[in-house]
């Protein structure tokens, strides 16, 4: 895959600029997105390759806007449309790139939506497809390949799966203000493109100087 060609086309009719481009001091400027008439509309990088090599390119930046946005006034309302912008924009279908890398946390609730949907007993439920953390508690249990249950792209328990895999990546839905989670998107912008391009439309709205 040629990390040259940074976006795939997006919904709406926009139009795609697809090279990255390093600037004398190293920072990497994005492609960039634009609607017919030639509005900025955010960026849409969905090569994993790129995603990963951005992300943790700016790691550092990503720290510094998240410290930025707390000591400033922003509206989360625009922070939000922006991101659902940018998630009708991708497929998360196409990619689970989240089901390969992260752990899933489970709740009394998914083990017994689960547990029930697959008509065993929850005991069984647990012992078959869960594992238990020090750290995060009953997780799904994971393969070489990721979530026990992701066959290629597909989730087998798409229609019922957990809470925090239907919310993911929390930038749209999710507890509190989307300031209050920025803590977890500067890690989730090195493999989820809906969070990378999210906090570049933020950078973009809230004239972060990078």
């Amino acid at each position: 895959m040629d990390p040259g060609k940074a976006c795939h086309e997006p919904k709406d009719n926009l139009f795609v600029s697809s090279s990255l481009k390093e600037t004398a001091n190293g920072s990497i400027h994005a492609p960039r997105c634009f609607t017919a008439n030639g509005r900025y509309s955010g960026g849409v990088i969905t090569d994993l390759v790129q995603i990963r090599m951005l992300g943790e390119k700016k790691r550092g930046e990503n720290e510094r806007f998240r410290r930025h946005l707390k000591s400033r006034d922003h509206s989360d309302r625009i922070l939000r449309k922006l991101a659902e912008q940018v998630e009708d924009a991708i497929d998360c279908t196409a990619c689970a790139n989240c089901c390969r890398v992260a752990t899933v946390k489970l709740s009394e609730r998914d083990i017994e939506r689960l547990s029930g949907s697959m008509r065993i007993k929850r005991v069984q439920f647990l012992k078959q497809f869960t594992t238990e953390t020090v750290d995060e508690g009953i997780i799904l249990a994971r393969t070489e390949a990721g979530c026990t249950f992701l066959d290629g792209n597909t989730c087998l328990i798409y229609e019922d799966r957990p809470d925090i895999c239907q919310r993911f990546p929390h930038v749209v839905r999710g507890e509190g203000s989307i300031l209050s989670r920025m803590w977890e998107f500067v890690d989730r912008a090195c493999y989820c493109p809906i969070v990378y391009n999210s906090l570049e439309a933020f950078k973009e709205e809230t004239k972060f100087r990078t």
